[in-house]
């Protein structure tokens, strides 16, 4: 283990990537899921998605969550953006670092925003160029990077190939999304080495799935080739549209559970960040499936 990063860098995206999977909740209930979290040491949050309210309802009241946060000195807030509008109101909300999405999979990309990949990817190049133009960063997240629910396998050489694309046109960083949770700890391991002998210079991101129970394991992967930045979800919010019943994103604090124990530095009090998965499963009335709010940490006793 002597090979593990020292720290990683946690990017909560429990009140984006979570609850845009699940049933809409209130104004003030985002608000105080994203000021909660801001106190627990997460130096990274995910906030809001400038998104078509049509399209994600979810999202519909993103500027006024936005506006209304409370935001520490010490975190940084990125929004999502689906397209050159939706940057554009990031931007003028005062954003400064943006996240686009384009999926792998033609098929994928088709079925969610009815174009192609290579499509997608021009207007991602224009995104870039408007960020950079207002002072912003821009990450590419690649999704269905490990397989298409419509598709099955998607090749390394393609989802390296989408990334490069982006990266050539300016993208900041990259990440891979494990959309639909077929990810396993040896295609973490090739499609990271792949993409890195493509392009060395540039920061890796990666959001992994629990769809099928490989979540941590893929991150323990990952953190074998000294990958230092995942994103998570408070409580495990969020489902995964393509596994009816199953968990979708893997949960903050068994992420920090897990990879504190094993001597990776993450800045999280994990005591304060299962207090706040709490909260969060009350706000959307369901049990949320993280295994260390049901047990608490490790070091927890009871009275004989």
């Amino acid at each position: 283990m002597s090979d593990l990063p020292g720290r990683i860098s946690l990017r909560e995206v429990g009140p984006r990537d979570g609850l845009q999977n699940e049933e809409p909740v209130p104004t003030d209930a985002k608000v105080e899921l994203i000021d909660a979290l801001s106190r627990t040491g997460v130096g990274r949050i995910e906030a809001v998605s400038f998104v078509h309210p049509r399209a994600i309802p979810q999202m519909a009241d993103a500027d006024e969550v936005w506006s209304r946060v409370r935001r520490a000195g010490d975190v940084r807030y990125s929004a999502l953006v689906p397209n050159l509008r939706g940057a554009e109101r990031a931007l003028d909300a005062g954003f400064t670092e943006l996240e686009v999405v384009v999926s792998a999979s033609d098929t994928h990309n088709r079925k969610n925003v009815n174009r192609s990949t290579e499509e997608s990817l021009d207007d991602i190049a224009k995104i870039i160029d408007l960020a950079h133009g207002r002072g912003a960063t821009c990450q590419v997240i690649v999704s269905t990077a490990w397989g298409c629910p419509y598709g099955g396998d998607v090749p390394v050489e393609r989802v390296v190939a989408v990334a490069s694309r982006a990266v050539r046109d300016g993208a900041d960083s990259a990440s891979f999304g494990d959309t639909t949770g077929m990810a396993t700890p040896p295609r973490v391991t090739r499609l990271v080495g792949e993409f890195r002998m493509a392009n060395p210079e540039t920061s890796l991101n990666l959001h992994f799935h629990n769809t099928r129970g490989t979540g941590l394991a893929n991150v323990l992967a990952a953190l074998q080739l000294g990958v230092a930045d995942f994103d998570a979800s408070v409580g495990g919010l969020g489902g995964c549209p393509y596994a009816p019943g199953a968990t979708g994103n893997i949960a903050s604090e068994e992420l920090v559970h897990m990879v504190e124990d094993m001597g990776v530095a993450t800045g999280v009090d994990l005591d304060a960040l299962i207090d706040v998965a709490a909260r969060a499963e009350t706000m959307v009335g369901h049990t949320l499936p993280s295994q260390v709010l049901r047990a608490g940490p490790r070091s927890r006793t009871i009275s004989p």
